[in-house]
């Protein structure tokens, strides 16, 4: 249901309790008749220093992911955003699709996830190749690298920053970023694509594009061309790479 804010469209964006990032990015493309209500998913220990911690927090995120919905369903949004982004690429394909279809049923609106939005980021930019880099630690990187593999992609490289809590995902600095990409990067790898949604990098892929000569692809800028394309709505936006510039 629209309203006075949002007379195009209101957003439900589900985001985890340490996340400071998403809403930002959202708000910051100026989308003109667009609001966003974000419920948040309650992280009482943000701790993700290794495999089994990340596997911990994996489970707080399940265990408040219905209340969070529950209270962004009372603004009546016309769609629900993941401003999340490891759930819903664990299990690759067929986790992905469950996830998807949980959410459908338990709010009855189109949903747009981190990892439907980057496959179909990368279909729309005709890219094949790719290499990843996240916040995560390798438990999760390989669900990532699962997910993309199963898609079709060709996956030359993946890596994680390894942050050693949640909130540290959105400390991470542009110069720590830069030289993660650089040593993903290569003369085959037609595109670089980044998940983990409290990391900022929306204008710093932008940035990257026009170096390196290729698509850069930042997830919340992926989540919300997702929702934007999905919705019928073809609002360009300049800033945010040429995914949501150009396509």
């Amino acid at each position: 249901m629209t309203n006075a804010v949002g007379p195009r469209a209101v957003f439900g964006v589900i985001v985890p309790s340490t996340n400071t990032v998403v809403e930002h990015d959202y708000w910051r493309a100026g989308l003109s008749g667009i609001a966003y209500r974000a419920g948040s998913m309650y992280i009482p220990n943000p701790v993700m220093g290794n495999d089994e911690d990340f596997q911990a927090l994996l489970g707080q995120i399940r265990a408040s992911i219905d209340t969070a919905v529950r209270d962004v369903l009372t603004a009546e949004p016309d769609r629900m955003v993941m401003g999340m982004s490891a759930e819903t690429f664990w299990g690759g394909i067929a986790g992905n699709a469950a996830f998807e279809q949980r959410l459908r049923d338990r709010t009855g609106l189109p949903v747009t996830t981190g990892a439907s939005s980057c496959r179909a980021a990368l279909h729309a930019l005709g890219c094949h190749r790719i290499a990843v880099f996240s916040p995560y630690q390798p438990i999760a990187d390989i669900e990532v690298g699962r997910f993309f593999t199963e898609a079709g992609f060709d996956v030359a490289a993946i890596t994680g920053l390894r942050c050693p809590t949640a909130p540290d995902i959105a400390r991470v600095g542009a110069d720590r970023i830069r030289e993660t990409v650089a040593s993903i990067d290569g003369p085959d790898v037609e595109a670089i694509v980044q998940v983990g949604t409290n990391l900022s990098f929306v204008a710093q892929a932008e940035q990257l594009e026009y170096e390196l000569g290729k698509p850069v692809i930042a997830i919340n800028a992926a989540t919300l061309w997702h929702a934007l394309r999905e919705h019928g709505f073809d609002d360009r936006v300049e800033g945010a790479g040429q995914l949501l510039r150009e396509h």
